[in-house]
């Protein structure tokens, strides 16, 4: 009952209307005295919101005395609902005013919900491409929603941490040093939307899901460039991971450390075995 009410208030309805219209959708006809005992609430309150809500021709009303309300079919009461929605969110669309900044912002979004929220609106929205670095815990939870953009049409481009079979597409690739002792904890993620948004972020367990937000062409580029430089390297350790060893040994990991900065750390011994099965 509390969630049919909740979600009543959330289509706009105040605590009084969403009562009534589930006291008159469980008792069917009733009169305006019948629907006040039955909620224990004042007459006068119930007789102004019956009103309103017949009047925007959410409930139906009687003719003769005593007048009797009673409530629209549930696929009526939807329908009529979701066509007034979709005329408002087409006229704020159309009509509400709008500037286009200078430059592009950054802009921040905090609370796990707030994330995924984004992230999904922007991911129904795309039309051409989306390329995603994800670890395979984000990747199951948007899969509906990529596997939708990929019936569009949309190209999707993967790369994932970790193993699930059940996302076999996804190309497994652990960075060095993403699970270094100290480091902050939390997952990695970024996403690029048809070459021109962008969602860099951090997601976990252990800490508050953030993630920077962006349609900067130069953030765009840089997050591009990234995702490309881990494939290229996966592919050449695919096909010439053999020579790379016989040539470099495990000099061939010191040369990768070098260069993000990570020279001299300690990597973890799930790092070690990762390394040594690449290596085989």
């Amino acid at each position: 009952m509390e969630q049919l009410l909740q979600h009543l208030r959330n289509l706009g309805f105040t605590e009084m209307e969403a009562k009534i219209m589930v006291e008159l959708a469980g008792k069917g006809p009733s009169s305006g005295y019948e629907v006040a005992k039955g909620l224990g609430v004042s007459r006068s309150n119930v007789y102004a919101a019956l009103q309103r809500l017949s009047q925007h021709g959410f409930l139906r009303r009687s003719a003769g005395e005593p007048v009797r309300y009673s409530m629209l079919k549930p696929e009526e009461l939807t329908q009529m609902i979701s066509g007034q929605v979709k005329e408002s969110l087409s006229f704020i669309e159309t009509r509400m005013p709008c500037i286009e900044p200078d430059q592009q912002p950054f802009y921040s979004v905090e609370g796990d919900r707030n994330v995924m929220e984004t992230l999904t609106r922007e991911l129904e929205r795309a039309e051409h491409e989306i390329v995603v670095d994800v670890w395979r815990e984000e990747a199951s939870l948007l899969r509906d929603c990529l596997e939708e953009a990929e019936k569009r049409g949309v190209k999707l481009l993967w790369s994932c941490m970790g193993d699930d079979t059940g996302l076999s597409r996804l190309v497994p690739w652990a960075s060095l040093g993403q699970e270094m002792e100290g480091a902050r904890p939390g997952r990695r993620f970024s996403f690029v939307v048809d070459r021109r948004w962008c969602m860099l972020g951090m997601r976990g367990e252990d800490s508050t899901a953030q993630g920077l937000v962006t349609e900067h062409p130069m953030m765009v580029e840089l997050l591009l460039h990234h995702f490309t430089q881990e494939m290229v390297l996966f592919e050449l350790e695919q096909d010439i991971g053999e020579e790379l060893t016989e040539r470099y040994g495990h000099r061939y990991e010191q040369i990768y450390r070098k260069y993000v900065g990570l020279e001299g750390v300690q990597i973890t011994e799930e790092q070690k075995e990762l390394t040594q099965q690449k290596d085989a």
